[in-house]
């Protein structure tokens, strides 16, 4: 019923025994806890966890850090393909499409491991914004995913904007560098 009255809200769905397996498959996200009423809910949730007590950490700590790190993630992601993409278009655009090359293949091969893959993982295992007893301690923290602060159209434009600046600074400085070593050169 939430799902239908309120479409645009994401719902969440708990529960421990075989009673919550429909709630917990008609939600958004479920949650599924082992418990005496055997494991039905746990293998249909989204998540399973042992007891209650997780409950807290798993939403306030856990959640609430997934959704900052994986908003940051998605614009990161657009932003590292905007700012490879761009000076290949303007670099077109200046050669006439002439099917030069910008980019040495060494370095189209080596970019998605070197900004895709490193700093994914490091971001994802060594990045907390506050240590996790200040999110117990602090619920208001949780309201940035109510509130959208890392993943609204704002934030995507500007990840975006920067992508296309920085792009374009790139190709200026590559035509820059590459016009004093032909001066050089003759």
């Amino acid at each position: 019923m939430i799902k239908e009255r309120l479409p645009s809200k994401s719902t969440l769905a708990i529960g421990d025994g075989a009673n919550d397996v429909s709630m917990i498959t008609a939600a958004h996200i479920g949650v599924g806890i082992s418990g005496l009423e055997g494991q039905q809910a746990a293998r249909a949730s989204d998540y399973a966890i042992a007891q209650f007590k997780f409950l807290k950490n798993l939403l306030f700590v856990h959640g609430r850090e997934a959704y900052r790190r994986n908003s940051y993630l998605i614009a990161y992601m657009f932003y590292k393909n905007v700012i490879y993409v761009i000076p290949i278009l303007a670099f077109g655009f200046v050669s006439s499409f002439s099917a030069t090359v910008v980019y040495n293949m060494w370095l189209y091969q080596l970019y998605n491991v070197v900004f895709t893959a490193l700093p994914v993982i490091w971001f994802s295992v060594f990045d907390w914004e506050h240590d996790k007893q200040y999110f117990l301690d602090n619920y208001r923290t949780y309201r940035i995913g109510l509130d959208d602060v890392y993943f609204s159209s704002s934030e995507f434009w500007r990840w975006f904007f920067y992508a296309v600046w920085q792009g374009i600074l790139l190709l200026a400085i590559c035509f820059i560098t590459l016009d004093d070593a032909q001066e050089q050169d003759g």
